[in-house]
């Protein structure tokens, strides 16, 4: 069960032609959550029903772990708040008077995330999760850095020209830096201090551990042609015409009734046919080659699976017909 509430506005001012602005501030509240609570997660949670220990090795400190029960729990809840906003600008070049050369697209667009909180059990107190790397097997959501933004620019070719159907961008996506899972890092026992743990006993084994991820940023550019080609001529065929049969007026004076040829247009074929309405797409992400970012958190791989990927650079052919 969720309640969630948001408000908007959007903007155009009539002296910046083109220009859109737009804000959505949102705030969802979640209750009785269903999902997995992730291996990691629960170990940090330290419930004894969930997380059996041996005899501890060392006196005072915990013993290890011999098996951690990862349930599908009805969480109490979680809150999450923040903005969401975007700035369109479209350039049409006709405005200037010297014909149409076609039209720039930029888009900007973000979020930031204000506040995210998570109460696991009834008897725990909600905590802070925004800005923090979220362990993979954590089903509720991905990790959650305060901000993510998208910077776009697009040229769509001139009307009524060859160049109607060419379109060609390039798209900046960017996330921005935020705490990796220092909880696992310093061992920190309270999940709202994760770099300290807190003072006197509660404070964290190995709090010079605690670090944050560095931002990422990937470049994507795209070009595309649709082709719109204008339909052919009409072609005399034999066949009724619409306008039934004509009276003509022969050498002798006198009127005959002929049957017109008919300008009945059957369907267009060959290689017009095929090309019209085809869309040829060339693409490449992450153009730079740009490795994510180290996550010290994430033992299995060391980055972050929720927000980036490791295939690098891609490059992509697409073809599509629309019938």
């Amino acid at each position: 069960m969720a309640y969630e509430w948001s408000y908007g506005l959007v903007y155009s001012p009539k002296w910046i032609k083109g220009l859109t602005l737009s804000a959505d501030w949102w705030h969802i509240d979640m209750r009785s959550i269903a999902s997995l609570l992730g291996t990691q997660f629960t170990v940090d949670l330290n419930n004894p029903d969930l997380v059996i220990r041996g005899p501890p090795v060392i006196p005072g400190k915990p013993g290890p772990i011999i098996l951690v029960i990862d349930p599908n729990e009805n969480l109490t809840g979680a809150i999450f708040e923040g903005l969401d906003y975007e700035a369109i600008y479209i350039l049409d070049s006709s405005i200037f008077g010297h014909g149409d050369f076609g039209r720039l697209t930029a888009t900007v667009n973000g979020t930031w995330l204000s506040r995210a909180e998570l109460q696991g059990l009834p008897n725990t107190k909600r905590f802070g999760i925004a800005g923090e790397v979220i362990p993979p097997g954590f089903t509720l959501t991905s990790s959650l850095p305060w901000h993510r933004a998208n910077f776009s620019l697009y040229y769509d070719g001139p009307a009524d020209t060859w160049l109607q159907g060419f379109d060609i961008g390039a798209v900046v996506h960017w996330v921005g830096q935020y705490e990796d899972d220092n909880v696992s890092l310093t061992e920190s026992l309270k999940l709202n201090m994760p770099r300290t743990g807190g003072p006197g006993i509660n404070a964290a084994p190995f709090p010079f551990r605690a670090r944050k991820v560095e931002d990422w940023t990937t470049l994507d550019v795209i070009a595309s042609y649709a082709f719109n080609l204008p339909p052919p001529a009409a072609a005399s065929v034999p066949g009724f015409a619409k306008d039934g049969a004509k009276n003509v007026e022969m050498k002798d004076g006198k009127e005959k009734n002929v049957i017109p040829v008919s300008t009945a247009e059957y369907n267009p074929c060959g290689w017009r046919a095929w090309l019209n309405n085809t869309t040829i797409t060339l693409g490449m992400q992450n153009v730079l080659d740009t490795d994510p970012p180290f996550v010290a958190g994430s033992f299995e791989n060391g980055y972050d699976e929720s927000l980036a990927t490791i295939k690098g650079r891609f490059w992509y052919v697409q073809l599509k017909k629309r019938f």
